[in-house]
């Protein structure tokens, strides 16, 4: 250490050591720099940026060891061969990149220890092969100790450095520790090498460039690759702008809908977080309004969807040209929309409310289509009505169904004791949903029977369904969400489906009653599922009856009595439900002939206290006795209720006297399904089976 430390002292123009240091300093800053984004990129990128980086490092090492030479005293001619000089820093290049590339082609940090030895060896190489070219006028001593420590050094060091890089432990601060280790390989493995060179000159040095000529020209030689590092730098630079340029597109593309140009929702989803916590801070009011288009679905059913997208684009562009600069509208799919605005007070909230009214229900006069669709709008304000984005968002969307489905003409706000409920359905919704796709819903089955006799001639499919938190929820509460909520379709096809096969399992060959909703009924495709499901389940098709009211007939009625006729043709028997409550029933049995009449449970219930609800009852009966369309009484639950029904010649019947609702395990013990309840008699009310208690 002390014999390089005099070598540095007393062979070396201060100067120029200071100089080297500065480039050498100045060119690892740079290569760490440029290392970090090779790592952060992949395959071809990579590759551009372990080249850029080498010809970085290269020219770094080689001008450190140039000027340095530039400030080494030898007191004898000297000589510069060009061509191995220039070879030297093209060693350089090729050795850094070679190191570079090993560092890089392996994720652990052996690879990056030997990448930086690589470096280290490109480092000593390039400067002895320099050396080669320095010719000098004298004898040259080469101390061999020097010579093997000058470049374990440089590779020790290096493979430190790159080691440090390719870790994340110390953060951002290996960045300039590596740098560090860098410089002290470099300079460590010159000054160490120079140490190992004894000069014997033959004469005086009075041919060779005075220091002025040394000075400049290690001048220029660090300008050189200073020029070359800064080309490097700009090439970075350029890269990165790029690149985030690029990203900057990316993310605007991402946060925007391509259609309307307004922000979409991840954009909306964004935004509204942190307009949240600057509403926070700043102690305003932050409204979040909810907007739906009213008649969207009419213009592209009549028009067309290119009409469709031309009405949004048009509606999109008034809603943000009738708002303030720093409010924001953003389009969250389909003729959905959502508008942020700031505000004081709900008051405050009625000009631009009326503004969005306007920009909405304004006609719109396009090519392919003239006329005003109108919009349901909720509005929920923070901190008011809500603390978080989610519940925000939420219950602005509660009032805008709410206005939607009461068709309010101006905007509703928020209204916790109102749309709480709205709420719970909507959570029951869910709930009942994930029950379909999870198969947590039930089957229970009550049984029909013949009144004289106890026997069970069929039994009719009730859904049951019991929450995981609420418990039982009745037929009542959960069919009106189901049909609210537009999955009654799959609903049904799932009792149909399970209804069959439970049937097959059956010990008699009883006929099995399945309700149809109205929405079934009037979607296409019941007619199929029928056939369907009775191939794939083995079901035969005298065995299955549908059920349907004539509510549910009448709302599409020539299409819903094609579809029965239909049903029908396929052996399949077709009831009609809740006999007596509908508009139009004698109509209706004109039209088509069922294969029974199911009277409604609410004469049974008046039976022996309302002389009407009697006559009704034998009115019943006689029309199906003359028509030949067997009547079933539902809701007896009654000894009194039985007797007449028996007196008035009524033949079936079903209700909880004869029988309750109960599941598929129930109904396979063979007392359940056996030919009538024991002791039944027309004296004695019947006895429930084990099965029905």
């Amino acid at each position: 250490m002390l014999a390089v430390a005099r070598c540095i002292a007393t062979e070396h123009d201060a100067s120029m050591i200071a100089l080297a240091v500065l480039v050498c300093s100045l060119g690892t800053v740079v290569v760490t720099q440029m290392f970090e984004q090779a790592r952060a990129s992949r395959a071809m990128a990579r590759m551009c940026w372990i080249v850029l980086t080498s010809v970085a490092a290269g020219a770094t090492i080689w001008c450190t060891h140039f000027v340095s030479m530039m400030g080494y005293a030898a007191n004898a001619a000297v000589r510069i061969d060009p061509l191995l000089t220039v070879f030297s820093l093209m060693v350089a290049v090729a050795g850094t990149s070679l190191g570079l590339w090993v560092a890089l082609a392996g994720a652990a940090l052996r690879s990056a220890a030997i990448g930086g030895a690589l470096v280290g060896a490109a480092a000593a190489a390039m400067h002895f092969l320099g050396m080669a070219g320095y010719r000098l006028d004298g004898l040259i001593h080469w101390r061999l100790e020097y010579v093997a420590t000058a470049p374990l050094l440089a590779m020790a060091l290096a493979g430190a450095a790159l080691v440090v890089l390719c870790g994340e432990r110390l953060g951002r601060a290996r960045i300039p520790l590596a740098a560090g280790l860098l410089v002290a390989g470099i300079l460590s493995m010159h000054f160490t090498a120079m140490t190992a060179m004894e000069v014997a000159s033959f004469a005086p040095d009075e041919s060779s460039a005075n220091s002025d000529d040394r000075h400049a020209l290690g001048l220029a030689t660090a300008l050189v690759g200073v020029i070359a590092m800064a080309a490097s730098i700009a090439a970075a630079l350029v890269d990165r702008r790029t690149r985030a340029e690029a990203f900057r597109h990316l993310r605007r593309l991402a946060m925007t809908d391509s259609l309307t140009g307004l922000t979409n929702r991840p954009g909306f989803n964004e935004a509204l977080t942190s307009r949240l916590a600057a509403a926070e801070r700043a102690g305003t009011k932050l409204a979040l309004i909810a907007i739906d288009l009213d008649r969207f679905k009419e213009v592209n059913d009549l028009y067309g969807h290119k009409a469709g997208d031309d009405v949004l684009a048009t509606l999109a562009r008034r809603m943000s040209e009738h708002l303030r600069a720093e409010d924001l509208i953003a389009r969250l799919g389909g003729d959905e929309f959502v508008a942020l605005v700031e505000c004081r007070n709900r008051e405050e909230l009625l000009v631009p409310l009326g503004r969005l009214e306007a920009a909405l229900t304004a006609q719109v006069d396009l090519e392919g289509f003239a006329g005003s669709v109108g919009a349901s709008i909720g509005v929920a304000v923070y901190p008011d009505d809500a603390l978080t984005a989610e519940t925000l968002s939420t219950n602005a969307d509660l009032a805008m169904y709410r206005a939607k489905r009461e068709g309010a003409s101006e905007p509703c706000f928020y209204d916790a004791g109102i749309d709480e409920v709205a709420r719970r359905r909507t959570e029951l919704a869910h709930d009942l949903r994930i029950a379909v796709q999870t198969g947590k819903l039930e089957l229970h089955y009550q049984p029909q029977s013949r009144v004289r006799t106890g026997e069970v001639i069929g039994y009719e499919a009730l859904l049951r369904w019991k929450h995981p938190t609420l418990g039982t929820v009745p037929p009542s509460v959960f069919i009106p969400v189901a049909e609210e909520h537009g999955f009654m379709v799959t609903l049904g096809e799932w009792v149909l489906r399970q209804a069959c096969a439970d049937a097959t399992k059956w010990p008699r060959a009883c006929k099995l009653s399945v309700n149809v909703s109205s929405q079934q009924l009037n979607k296409p495709g019941l007619l199929e599922l029928c056939e369907r499901v009775l191939r794939e389940t083995g079901l035969p098709t005298h065995r299955l009856e549908l059920e349907l009211t004539e509510t549910a007939i009448m709302e599409n009625r020539e299409r819903g009595l094609e579809v029965l006729r239909r049903i029908q043709a396929l052996g399949v028997s077709v009831a009609l439900d809740d006999f007596g409550t509908g508009y139009s029933s004698l109509e209706i049995m004109r039209r088509f002939r069922f294969d029974k009449i199911k009277l409604d449970r609410f004469f049974a219930s008046e039976l022996g206290d309302s002389n009407q609800a009697l006559a009704i009852v034998r009115a019943v009966l006689e029309l199906g006795r003359s028509m030949s369309i067997p009547v079933l009484a539902e809701g007896i639950e009654t000894r009194k209720q039985l007797d007449i029904l028996i007196r008035e010649g009524c033949e079936e019947a079903q209700g909880y006297l004869l029988g309750r609702p109960v599941p598929l395990e129930s109904l396979v013990d063979e007392d359940a399904v056996r030919s009538g309840p024991r002791g039944y008699s027309m004296t004695d009310c019947p006895s429930r089976t084990a099965a029905a208690q």
